[in-house]
């Protein structure tokens, strides 16, 4: 399905470039923009956005994977630790 007239983005486009994204860097955020960038297109008009938009959604990848609890444990202590060093 086209999604973006101007630009002649499918559904199929949106969802290569997530996949591709998410495979290169697990912790991105992926957003509108990158995807045109990753495409190599831009927005032109911006009719297209809320299907656009509807379409990433649509895309299991483009949530950002949770941190296993260990490492979540890791990034607290370190918080921890820099507020003891800034604090003393």
């Amino acid at each position: 399905m086209i999604v973006c007239h101007c630009m002649s983005i499918s559904d199929h486009d949106i969802h290569s470039a997530i996949d591709w994204m998410r495979a290169a860097d697990p912790e991105t955020l992926i957003t509108p923009r990158k995807v045109y960038r990753a495409l190599g297109k831009s927005a032109d008009c911006g009719g297209c956005l809320p299907l656009f938009l509807e379409t990433m959604r649509k895309n299991s990848n483009l949530q950002i994977p949770v941190l296993p609890r260990k490492l979540v444990g890791i990034h607290q202590e370190e918080a921890k630790a820099r507020e003891k060093r800034h604090e003393g």
